[in-house]
């Protein structure tokens, strides 16, 4: 999902920082060639998709996806102490 800048409506997000940090985000959005806002907006969506994605995702080699689907197809037959387990629910 793109930034809040491509939809028609907006949220406010307000912030502080220090003058160096603010020298700093103003002098790239410059480099690149959009408003402080547009830059602040694109950057944070992108470093929050990025954190969101490293939390929530869970990333499989190919054996070890192989071998979460076998065990999901063929399951092994509980054991006593599971079935001893579950009949405490």
């Amino acid at each position: 999902m793109p930034p809040a800048s491509t939809h028609t409506e907006s949220a406010r997000i307000n912030l502080r920082t220090t003058p160096h940090a603010k020298a700093l985000i103003e002098r790239a959005a410059a480099l690149t060639g959009s408003t402080v806002s547009s830059f602040i907006s694109l950057t944070m969506f992108e470093a929050s998709t990025r954190i969101i994605n490293q939390v929530e995702q869970i990333t499989l080699s190919q054996e070890a996806s192989k071998a979460s689907i076998e065990a999901c197809n063929n399951p092994p037959e509980p054991t006593p102490a599971l079935i001893k387990l579950m009949a405490r629910r």
